[in-house]
This record gives structure tokens, sequence and C-alpha cells, in this order.
């Protein structure tokens, strides 16, 4: 499924408010390069992540990721990919609250909410809560997932090297770069 061009600059705009709210300074460029990852879904508000990459090399890599409120990254991992790793990343919460889910003893009731339409391809449910300033570290070939809280989150993320087109996810339908239709 394809995302609009209308809807890509919206988010934008609702992911530079966030920043703002977070006091996280961005360049007239970083605003005008928001990335928006519907994932194909069609269903940004629920599935969806809004990102900054600031460096991506052969070593490292730091973006800032962005959710709205509930708004979830669909469950994948970062596979090995040419003989090297898999992307390992650390998540630190800026601001609000991020519910993080990775593989591990589940808990019997999430905080989270759970997408209806893709419940089946959530199969993750050790629960981590990260609020401002707490981090935790995702090791390579991790399912895990997450959600932004009631106000929606910003996460600084520190990783090895981000190789997005390779990420595997859970749901079948996800495509990481979906076609974007002029409106």
């Amino acid at each position: 499924m394809s995302i609009r061009r209308s809807e890509i600059r919206e988010a934008q705009r609702r992911t530079g408010e966030l920043f703002r709210k977070a006091g996280i300074v961005l360049t007239e460029e970083e605003r005008g390069g928001i990335e928006v990852a519907g994932f194909g879904l069609g269903e940004l508000e629920t599935e969806g992540l809004e990102l900054i990459t600031y460096v991506n090399t052969d070593r490292y890599c730091a973006k800032e990721l962005a959710l709205f409120p509930y708004q979830t990254c669909p469950e994948h991992l970062h596979p090995d990919v040419g003989g090297e790793t898999g992307k390992m990343e650390t998540f630190r919460c800026r601001w609000g609250l991020v519910y993080l889910y990775v593989e591990g003893e589940p808990v019997a009731d999430v905080k989270a909410r759970i997408p209806e339409r893709s419940a089946a391809h959530y199969t993750v449910r050790h629960e981590i809560v990260l609020t401002p300033g707490e981090q935790y570290t995702i090791p390579p070939n991790t399912k895990h997932w997450f959600q932004g809280g009631p106000e929606g989150a910003i996460v600084s993320e520190f990783s090895s090297t981000s190789r997005d087109e390779f990420d595997v996810f859970t749901d079948p339908a996800v495509v990481r770069i979906p076609p974007i239709v002029e409106d």
C-alpha cells in the first residue's frame, strides 16, 4: 500500500511539534527530511514511525525516533547481513513514554495498545517501560516492537550500522519503504 504526499507533510509537521516540545532543535533541512515510515499498512496513526537519521556509516548510526500517541513501530528484528552481525541498538527516551517489547519473560497484560489489525504479529511481550533519561540496549537478531505513550515519545537511537532495508518484520504485509502517491 502507498502513502499520500499530504499525509507525509502532515506527519512531518506534527513530528516537528513533538521535537519542539522535547526541546530538540532541528535545522530547516532536518525538519524537511523527516522520514515518515508508514510500513505500507495504511494506518500511520496506529502503525508507523517518524525519524531523522543524523549519521549512518559503516561503523555507527544515530537517529531520533518520534512516535505519536500510541503509534507503534511493528515487530521486527535486525538480522546478520553479508557476514556482519545484525544491528545492536540503544534506545534512550528523551521525552514522553515508550513501551518497548523484546524477547524474554512475557508480562500478563501489556501496557501498550496492540494494533487490532495485526495483533497476531506482535509475538514478544517482555515489557520495558522507558521514561525520559532511561535507556535499554537491544541485542542483534532480537525481535522487538515499541509504542509511544499517551502523549507520544521521542527516542534517541544509538546503534551499529543501520540497514533498514534488511529488517525482518513479523507481519508479512509490512513494506519498509512504500511508494509515495502525489495528491
